[in-house]
């Protein structure tokens, strides 16, 4: 195996029904969060973690994704005219020129595992990450990139954790195990969804992943889980009884962009961080009356 991470896999062929109708159209990975969509914020993660191939598992209504990562050469050319040399700059930060993209077409949605399993034939025998442009990620470094530390030490599969409130474990993918580092953890158990009343503790997935490549082999082997879906929680339950799974509670904070006030949440937070509009904003804000 090669040991050097240089591909992520984003899953992105969900259908977005919980932001209807505003994704009827358009793809929820591409809703903006004040000036850039969600997938490119993870894209840009990604590359800040040293990776250079992004491998897309698209479905049917995903063009957009491709065309906001391609070269617009029309728009180019009338930024260029106009002499808008910013924002030409700014429109070619989208695609680095050492990236690069593969699409992958997810003919059927049977859940996270079968999505990563799609991108095997890409990425072959090497390590990869996997990241879900529903969670917005925001670290110093970031996320992946404090992952792709650990994973470099330790050579195994890194899961990104978070504490999360008893009552939200059925959203979570929960993990247990043995602490090896202040930080870090082995993990002895993972389950997916579980009600608050069997969760073996309150140690949540967020969607941040470093996977060796042997979890296709059990991605493979798996009958469909819950929801009659490939869950990738139990694809990673049977990578570890074959190698150590450790789970890293990463420094930063999440935005759960898949749920409305995540989103909002997030448009707020980074609306006031933002070098443009951040100070007019925020003064903007302290006039509300909010009741």
């Amino acid at each position: 195996m090669n040991s050097a991470l240089k591909i992520a896999v984003f899953p992105v062929a969900g259908l977005g029904t919980r932001f209807l109708p505003a994704t009827k159209a358009q793809p929820k990975e591409m809703l903006p969060v004040v000036d850039k969509p969600l997938i490119q914020y993870a894209v840009e993660e990604a590359y800040a973690a040293g990776i250079r191939h992004m491998v897309f598992i698209t479905g049917r209504s995903k063009r957009a994704i491709e065309d906001h990562f391609d070269t617009a050469y029309e728009l180019e050319s009338e930024l260029e005219a106009a002499g808008k040399q910013t924002l030409l700059e700014l429109l070619r930060s989208v695609r680095m020129e050492d990236m690069h993209f593969s699409y992958v077409r997810q003919h059927r949605m049977l859940g996270l595992g079968h999505a990563v399993l799609c991108a095997e034939h890409v990425v072959g025998n090497k390590p990869f990450a996997v990241l879900l442009a529903d969670d917005l990620m925001v670290g110093e470094p970031p996320v992946l990139a404090q992952m792709t530390e650990q994973f470099a030490r330790l050579g195994r599969s890194v899961l990104a954790v978070q504490e999360v409130p008893l009552e939200h474990t059925r959203r979570y993918g929960i993990v247990d195990g043995k602490a090896i580092e202040d930080r870090l953890t082995q993990v002895e158990r993972i389950v997916e969804k579980p009600a608050p009343e069997v969760a073996p503790s309150r140690i949540g997935v967020a969607g941040r992943y470093i996977l060796t490549p042997a979890i296709f082999r059990h991605l493979k082997q798996l009958g469909s889980g819950a929801g009659g879906e490939i869950q990738l929680t139990d694809g990673i339950a049977a990578l570890m009884a074959e190698e150590a799974v450790y789970a890293y509670k990463y420094q930063g904070k999440r935005y759960d962009c898949g749920s409305k006030e995540g989103f909002l949440q997030a448009t707020v937070e980074l609306a006031l961080q933002h070098s443009e509009v951040g100070p007019a904003f925020k003064q903007y804000l302290q006039q509300l009356q909010i009741q």
